[in-house]
């Protein structure tokens, strides 16, 4: 209780400090259905993680980290049908669960979502179309990327933790790949490409890529295409040497209230400019796209709900016949048991393929699957602040041990009413 109450009474003083910012604003709180105005929804957390990550990279590292997450959503509605739409996050590092494997400290900012949208609805019908920089159409859990809404305080690994492949170096042959079990963080491929140092890739990005995307709507289908200057597995700047125009389509079709089953896709080029010059002749980095495949489902009946996705990518290399490819799963099956009390569970794994070189050597696995299990118990404290609590199992092929097990908790603030009409 006392290392609870230390860490505990600071992120109560940084939500309720965030409160009274907003109450001195003086923005009404005011119903956001009129043609025009402005809002300011935000989301504040604080949290504490304690684990053994930070010291497999620095044995000194301490376990016990405390951190912090402020989402603002700056929204203004120009009109009955126009609107821009934005994200901006600031946090330390680490306040994920995957940033926990670096034992440095940071913090920083960044606009994650930013669009101009147009949007259409009559009954039983929708379209919207929105330009600037998105969310990914790939997968169903960006949909949930703020606290208020994931109900466990870690993330699908698909949408958070890398897979030790590098965009800007070459691979040899399947011997690097294996080589790189040697490593903690760092990847390292040795046929050439940048020098600096590389975490790896994650598969599917939850921040925003530039483009532009429409959706439509008819009775129980839904449909959304993307067109997006870089690969949600790479995301890349506007002001990006390494910017290549690809797809992102999904679609969803609701059986019955409260279960949707949906798809999704994308393909095109991952590789960045440092390895165009190595690549066979003749060829670009176009010729090596990166392919994700996956499916999603959501159920609710009750004070019960449920989720589930599983995911495919695959990233194509020169010097190999069967290209390094992943596969991701999970599901999520969450409980009310109180109108004030929940709790949680999510089961995932990670599957790391079969692969093959031109010189014919293979494995069944290039990396160790994993698996992890998290639990979680949340308490709304009122109708603003949810206090979570949890405890997440990291199992790697091959590695004993709880070093990579994670205790989490976070207090979310959310407020969702600051606006003003014009």
């Amino acid at each position: 209780m006392k290392l609870w109450s230390k860490y505990l009474w600071p992120m109560r003083r940084i939500t309720t400090w965030a409160l009274l910012v907003a109450a001195s604003t003086g923005l009404p709180l005011r119903a956001q259905n009129a043609p025009r105005g402005i809002a300011m929804p935000f989301t504040v957390t604080g949290g504490i993680l304690v684990t053994e990550r930070p010291q497999l990279e620095d044995p000194s590292a301490s376990t016990v980290r405390a951190g912090f997450r402020a989402v603002l959503y700056p929204t203004l509605k120009l009109g009955p049908r126009w609107f821009v739409y934005s994200a901006v996050q600031a946090h330390s590092e680490p306040f994920f669960y995957y940033e926990a494997y670096d034992p440095e400290l940071e913090a920083k900012a960044e606009v994650i979502q930013a669009f101009l949208g147009y949007s259409w609805t009559a009954e039983k019908k929708a379209f919207n179309i929105k330009l600037g920089k998105l969310p990914s159409a790939f997968g169903a859990f960006p949909l949930r990327y703020d606290d208020t809404a994931n109900p466990l305080l870690d993330q699908p690994m698909s949408y958070a933790y890398r897979v030790k492949l590098r965009p800007d170096q070459l691979p040899c042959g399947v011997a690097d790949l294996l080589h790189q079990r040697e490593y903690a963080l760092d990847v390292h491929h040795y046929c050439g490409g940048a020098t600096e140092e590389h975490y790896g890739m994650i598969p599917a990005t939850l921040y925003g890529l530039p483009g532009v995307e429409i959706n439509v709507g008819w009775q129980k289908l839904d449909a959304r295409l993307q067109l997006v200057n870089s690969s949600p597995a790479n995301p890349q700047s506007l002001l990006s040497e390494s910017q290549h125009v690809q797809w992102t389509a999904g679609a969803g079709f609701t059986i019955w209230q409260g279960f949707r089953v949906g798809v999704s896709g994308f393909r095109g080029p991952f590789l960045e400019q440092d390895v165009s010059n190595l690549l066979p002749s003749g060829s670009s980095t176009r010729d090596y796209p990166a392919t994700g495949v996956g499916t999603d489902i959501q159920w609710a009946r009750g004070r019960w709900s449920a989720s589930a996705e599983w995911q495919r990518f695959q990233f194509n290399y020169p010097r190999f016949r069967t290209s390094p490819a992943v596969s991701d799963g999970y599901v999520e099956v969450k409980a009310i048991l109180h109108p004030r009390f929940y709790t949680a569970l999510r089961a995932g794994y990670e599957n790391h393929g079969r692969v093959e070189d031109v010189k014919g050597v293979t494995s069944e696995s290039f990396l160790p699957n994993r698996q992890s299990y998290e639990f979680a118990m949340g308490y709304y404290l009122n109708r603003f602040q949810t206090l979570k609590i949890g405890y997440e199992w990291l199992k790697t092929k091959g590695v004993s041990g709880t070093r990579e097990n994670v205790f989490g908790v976070q207090l979310v603030t959310s407020v969702h009413s600051l606006a003003k009409a014009f």
